[in-house]
């Protein structure tokens, strides 16, 4: 594998490994970091806010990049739960369920899907207890799997697939069938979430599905717009202690579209209740009402719930009018790099929405880390890249390349990494203007009052020079139950030196040090914080994760690191293919 490190501003700095040296996962003493030590590394946290032209971006260029097309295809259920091989040890403290979710199935009869977000979604579930491993996994019963399975065609529209008219019908029939009404798609197959102690399968449509996280049936599908106005929410809900949610959803009126904040009580009143009583908080009004901002989730404080207005851009008109004109609904989001991201902050406890706006130069997130208050400030940890075009790099058709048609794909992607925004709280008429409010000297963030209501900020990285070598880093998780909007140490992730991830990293918030698992030709999933019963400090416990394999035939595996050293405590190897998914939740046994 040949690689190069290039920085992109100029095109002028570049250097390069020898053909036939190897990229190792040695962390910042690697072959890489010594080719690297004669490149200045740049964080875009010095471009100017004006022009992102200016932003020097360090990444990777990779060569011989294995295929992955066998992790993107679809595979069989496993309905009956099945054992596995466990090596080394799996600690007989661990006792739950680990519940992953992803698309499962791309295709129905001779039509296929075009889009990774597509695919059917497949509910997995790993049961470890007292130090075995058994796997099972369903597909979810959604309307539209149940539509597609009995017609053996594509019959609801997805993402990045519109559904064929009927061929059975006359070509009026056809034809008229392009004024219908698109249906809603229930597929959810991005994550796991919890709900008054309760498990349900979501995407960002307005359907949600409860599930057994025993058995993964399919019980009840819940509409969020039968209960409060929205046409939609995330798959990334925030949780208080006490199990009250928070979550947010777009409405779309004749006066246009509204970013809505929502909060579920964390009881019941009924044993049958799923989302009674979930109230909008409040609402923020778009920079642009027809054409409002795409987001994948949001960030929460003690204090705050934190929407991130982003660039990538959701044309209203394109998007109502896709079926009518051919085109599929992704067709309808752009990426416009001459808008600002915005923070918008909101009190969580009386609604307000905070008038001061906090600004910054344009940059797409799809995943944050955490966020929190102190001394004033508030915190904002997020994954962030430079533009916004990764929604539609993900084709089916992109994922399954091989050769230099994949290496280019690759090299084309814009880099993910973690950064920090430092948000003064409490600004006033008295703040004074044109100087950097960050008062914080172990920071290197800006944030600087620009006129009465606009604070522009600029972020810090959150990792040394040595995540370059990883491809940055995407599906950050923490520990949760006891970090969650408070000050924290360590976050995990996934490095991407392919289009899915090839590594677990770990890194120290204290001295932006990473810790790395990886191993050639293996590709983990997100990984997932438990911790141990009698943990102490933030990082005692371990990570779950799925790893997978596209070079050999069911050679997936559960891998247990040590959340303190990443190194390996146990796997369980399961005998069966898995297509790599999005997100996962564990569920500790009552």
């Amino acid at each position: 594998m040949l690689l190069l490190v290039e920085c992109d501003s100029s095109g002028s700095n570049s250097s390069s490994l020898l053909p036939g040296e190897q990229f190792t996962d040695a962390g910042a003493g690697s072959t890489v970091a010594a080719a690297m030590t004669s490149v200045k590394l740049h964080g875009s946290d010095e471009a100017e806010p004006s022009d992102n032209s200016k932003v020097q971006k360090c990444f990777l260029m990779l060569k011989g990049l294995e295929t992955i097309a066998p992790l993107v295809h679809s595979v069989e259920e496993t309905p009956v739960p099945i054992s596995t091989e466990v090596q080394g040890i799996i600690p007989t403290w661990i006792n739950g369920n680990f519940l992953r979710n992803g698309p499962g199935k791309f295709e129905f009869g001779n039509t296929h899907y075009n889009h990774w977000f597509d695919g059917m979604a497949l509910l997995h579930n790993f049961k470890i207890e007292k130090g075995q491993v058994t796997y099972m996994s369903r597909f979810l019963r959604s309307d539209a799997y149940k539509k597609n399975s009995e017609r053996d065609r594509i019959v609801m529209s997805e993402f990045g697939t519109l559904n064929m008219p009927d061929p059975c019908k006359s070509f009026f029939q056809r034809f008229l069938s392009r004024f219908e009404k698109m249906e809603v798609t229930d597929n959810a197959s991005v994550s796991f979430v919890k709900c008054k102690g309760d498990y349900y399968v979501s995407t960002e449509t307005n359907f949600m599905h409860k599930v057994n996280p025993e058995n993964l049936e399919t019980l009840e599908k819940v509409d969020w717009s039968k209960f409060i106005a929205v046409n939609g929410a995330t798959a990334h809900p925030h949780y208080e202690p006490d199990g009250t949610t928070y979550n947010m959803g777009n409405s779309y009126g004749n006066k246009g579209a509204l970013y809505n904040i929502i909060k579920v009580p964390p009881e019941k009143t009924d044993p049958k209740d799923t989302l009674q009583g979930a109230v909008i908080l409040c609402s923020i009004v778009p920079a642009n009402k027809s054409h409002p901002s795409y987001y994948h989730s949001f960030a929460m404080s003690e204090n705050y719930v934190v929407f991130i207005e982003q660039p990538i851009k959701m044309d209203l008109l394109k998007i109502v009018t896709c079926k009518l004109r051919g085109k599929a609904l992704c067709e309808g989001i752009y990426w416009d790099p001459k808008q600002e991201t915005v923070f918008h902050l909101a009190d969580k406890r009386t609604g307000e929405v905070s008038s001061v706006k906090y600004h910054t130069k344009a940059f797409s997130t799809f995943h944050q880390i955490n966020a929190f208050e102190e001394d004033g400030f508030l915190m904002l940890d997020m994954c962030c890249a430079d533009d916004g075009q990764a929604i539609k790099n993900f084709l089916i058709q992109n994922l399954r390349k091989s050769g230099d048609a994949l290496d280019e794909m690759y090299n084309t992607l814009c880099r993910v990494f973690p950064r920090r925004f430092v948000l003064p709280i409490n600004v006033t008429s008295e703040t004074p203007t044109g100087q950097n409010l960050n008062t914080r000297s172990s920071s290197k963030a800006t944030c600087v009052k620009m006129s009465k209501f606009k604070v522009f900020c600029q972020h810090e990285d959150l990792h040394g020079d040595n995540l370059y070598e990883y491809g940055g880093l995407e599906f950050p998780q923490i520990n949760y139950s006891k970090c969650n909007t408070q000050p924290y140490r360590y976050f995990y992730g996934c490095g991407f030196r392919h289009l899915v991830g090839d590594s677990v990293l770990k890194m120290d918030l204290k001295d932006k040090t990473l810790k790395v698992w990886y191993q050639k030709g293996f590709y983990p999933s997100e990984p997932v914080f438990v911790p141990s019963p009698d943990a102490v400090e933030e990082d005692d416990g371990v990570i779950l994760t799925v790893v997978l394999t596209p070079s050999q035939d069911k050679g997936t595996f559960l891998l247990v690191l040590d959340a303190k050293t990443l190194e390996e405590v146990g796997r369980a190897n399961v005998p069966v293919n898995m297509p790599y998914g999005f997100h996962g939740i564990f569920n500790p046994s009552s």
